[in-house]
């Protein structure tokens, strides 16, 4: 299969609207090279037949948001994380190891290698962080959302150190893609060590009761658990997993502070 023949069979929403028009430009010469047919896939790994449809009207929203695919959640990483590392003017190589080694974890050397190679085009433009976060918050789902989040942190703290510039542009994402201030703190405090973190994590004040904990924990675990994002594929349950962990080893530590 040519690879501009896998990419229309791969994805599904983000063929369309801004991210579209990023992935078209950034596609330029990729195509151009694997003309021949001879690439392998890129993202996703789905493959339909047919070019998704992208529908962007309201009263298509209100009655049914399109399921994001493993190929959408993938390319909405990159565009993210491309406007993540030049958050603070420069693209650090840790950064930019980390985007790489991440994508080998999950979707093994060559797919990763494909993927990295759109990254770094993807890279090279002034992209709209409202406009592409609007497309993702109108089209994906929100437990999608917080794992995309996390990624994010993820790569700002890849070189040993989350800039103000880059946290910054993190929360104004988060802002974009409807994702509340509680959810941003508990996500940012997975990435950082203080006293309160446990407390940060769960959502809760340092006052909390027991049976507040108790509830919050039982809340957390519920919405970071890695069936939330079983549609986009076990290689993005792992990440998920890692969410739902960091909330157990919280509740655990005030567990122990708390004496129950």
């Amino acid at each position: 299969m040519s690879f501009s023949k896998w990419i229309g069979a791969s994805i599904g929403w983000s063929f369309g609207g801004p991210i579209g028009a990023i992935i078209g430009l950034a596609l330029g010469s990729i195509v151009d090279s694997m003309a021949s047919g001879k690439g392998s896939p890129l993202i996703g790994e789905r493959q339909t037949g047919r070019r998704p449809n992208y529908r962007t009207s309201r009263n298509h929203q209100r009655r049914q948001r399109p399921q994001t695919q493993s190929g959408d959640f993938e390319v909405s990483l990159l565009v993210l994380a491309s406007i993540v590392i030049k958050a603070d003017d420069h693209q650090d190589q840790r950064e930019l190891d980390f985007v790489r080694q991440q994508f080998t974890n999950m979707y093994g050397k060559e797919r990763a290698n494909h993927a990295f190679k759109l990254f770094k085009n993807i890279s090279k433009q002034n992209i709209s962080t409202r406009q592409v976060c609007n497309q993702i918050r109108q089209m994906m789902d929100h437990p999608s959302r917080l794992q995309l989040l996390h990624f994010l942190f993820g790569i700002a703290k890849a070189d040993t150190q989350v800039t103000e510039n880059e946290i910054r542009q993190i929360y104004t994402i988060s802002g974009y893609l409807g994702i509340s201030s509680k959810d941003f703190e508990s996500i940012k405090a997975m990435f950082f060590n203080s006293t309160d973190n446990a407390y940060k994590i769960l959502e809760i004040p340092k006052t909390a009761t027991v049976d507040e904990i108790k509830a919050a924990y039982r809340k957390m675990a519920k919405k970071y658990h890695p069936d939330k994002v079983i549609h986009l594929g076990e290689e993005h349950q792992k990440g998920a997993a890692e969410k739902f962990r960091q909330v157990q080893e919280a509740y655990e530590q005030l567990q122990k502070e708390r004496g129950f």
